[in-house]
């Protein structure tokens, strides 16, 4: 489908580059602020408190835009239970520990996507284009709403079916063998998935369209320089790029709201659904970046990472492949001649969500494994105590999931692929308070939990049950060891050497 472009002069402006005089006169300044603060932020600490990291600030937060796991892992490590340093003129506070855990997760105060927004880059933003809705930016409670109504139960139960035959179609074009990139096949497969869920069928019909969809993407997640968030209004390239591609972007996304809004006839797809909730078409762009966005990372990685591991683990593999067939054999007619995604459609949705505890298992402990980046918050309120310090309105808050996913005092041997740590008698995590906090947990639990473990066990099963696969590297030879995440990848989450899955279909 192609779609007519229409005028978005009333929301979108270029906004003025900055001449070169100009810019010589900011970063003069900005060199004379750095240098008053260095002096004034030199490195302290108080008993039991908050360490100041100190030194020029821009230089101190640059590894945290850089090597983030590794920036905080070094901090924690030596000894430091809170920590404070500075992006640009905000206060962020680094904390660890059950304590300090529960309050994180528990504040009414702490805003999640003012959090995200500011220290995180990478994400689509409509603020990066100055656009703004009619109605303003939604709150997270506004979001958080609008999402549990596109993935109530009825709404999962009518797209199931379309997501095999999307997922079919797709993996149909890799052949009957060969070699594929988890990291960019698999990515595309929830890409679809994610599309069709939080968007419209005439874009999730549109092969081409969600390539140029998918492209944009990640044009603005390679743009998330640390140069980009630390110094926001100097014009570098990646800023450009950035800006471009989240026009774009927007603006693609605009053609599709404009088109469902004036179809002569609603549909069930989210858009149609936001269009009678009542929000502009600039909210339900935000919202459907939003969407497409929280997918394509979480779900992706998990999805990718299930198959790794259980190519390295043939004892989770073979458990989790009979208890696939047993569902099949138990909801669908042995003797049927109907493709396997169509099989697998006709089961009902209680038994994916009920019948496969060895496949649960298996995504609850590579979520752990891979969910080991810094959540964020900003206090939009009152001030928190902690420590010695204040929490201000306006600082910001970073809790390294590695704190609690990766702590040897909860998790036995916490590298390890070890599914069976979630089992009765062991239960490693409930050892403490908010011990597991890959789908949030508290005041923010992910809205998204259920669609996004079905994506998981569809994925999974069409590709357990359909192909043959092992690990291979760039020349094709057999993996002998399973490759390292590269735990600094917060958007992606890749191997640290790149690994390849080399398959033969099985069946059709």
């Amino acid at each position: 489908m192609s779609t007519q472009t229409y005028p978005l002069s009333q929301v979108l402006s270029e906004g003025p580059i900055l001449g070169s005089s100009r810019s010589a006169v900011i970063l003069a300044l900005a060199i004379s602020v750095i240098i008053t603060l260095a002096i004034r932020f030199s490195p302290s600490s108080s008993k039991g408190g908050v360490y100041n990291l100190g030194g020029i600030p821009i230089l101190t937060a640059w590894p945290f835009f850089t090597k983030r796991y590794d920036f905080l892992r070094k901090h924690f490590g030596s000894g430091k239970r809170y920590f404070q340093f500075y992006v640009v003129q905000h206060r962020v506070v680094a904390i660890s520990g059950e304590e300090a855990r529960k309050m994180f997760f528990n504040e009414k105060t702490l805003g999640l996507d003012e959090g995200y927004r500011i220290l995180m880059g990478g994400a689509p933003n409509i603020d990066d284009i100055s656009v703004q809705p009619k109605e303003g930016r939604a709150k997270d409670a506004e979001l958080v709403k609008r999402m549990a109504v596109l993935f109530r139960k009825d709404r999962i139960l009518e797209v199931l079916p379309v997501l095999f035959d999307d997922v079919h179609r797709r993996m149909n074009d890799w052949g009957n063998e060969g070699t594929i990139n988890p990291f960019k096949d698999m990515y595309d497969l929830v890409f679809q998935m994610t599309v069709r869920i939080g968007a419209c069928r005439e874009l999730a019909d549109d092969k081409d369209a969600i390539e140029r969809l998918t492209q944009h993407y990640w044009n603005i997640e390679k743009s998330a320089t640390p140069t980009v968030l630390l110094l926001p209004w100097l014009p570098s390239p990646a800023k450009k790029i950035q800006e471009k591609a989240t026009r774009e972007l927007f603006t693609m996304l605009y053609n599709y709201v404009h088109l469902r809004r004036n179809a002569p006839t609603p549909s069930t797809d989210p858009i149609d659904i936001l269009v009678a909730y009542g929000d502009s078409n600039e909210g339900i762009v935000s919202v459907v970046m939003s969407i497409i966005f929280a997918g394509l990372i979480n779900t992706a990685t998990g999805s990718c990472w299930i198959l790794l591991h259980l190519a390295s683990n043939p004892e989770w593999k073979d458990k989790v492949i009979n208890e696939l067939k047993a569902l099949v054999a138990n909801h669908t007619n042995a003797t049927s001649k109907e493709p396997l995604h169509k099989r697998l459609a006709a089961i009902p949705l209680h038994a994916w969500e009920e019948e496969l505890p060895a496949l649960e298992l298996v995504i609850r402990e590579t979520v752990r494994l891979t969910m080991t980046s810094a959540s964020l918050r900003r206090n939009l309120g009152k001030d928190i105590p902690l420590a010695d310090t204040i929490i201000k309105k306006g600082d910001f808050l970073a809790y390294s999931n590695a704190d609690v996913h990766m702590n040897p005092n909860i998790y036995t041997d916490p590298d390890k692929f070890d599914p069976a740590r979630y089992t009765e008698g062991r239960e490693e995590d409930r050892k403490e308070t908010f011990a597991y906090v890959a789908w949030g947990v508290g005041r923010h639990p992910c809205v998204g939990i259920r669609i996004a473990k079905m994506e998981m066990k569809l994925l999974t099963a069409m590709f357990l049950l359909g192909y043959e696969y092992e690990l291979v590297d760039g020349a094709g030879n057999l993996l002998q060891k399973m490759p390292l995440q590269d735990r600094n990848d917060i958007q992606q989450a890749r191997p640290l050497s790149p690994c390849y899955l080399k398959f033969k279909r099985v069946m059709e």
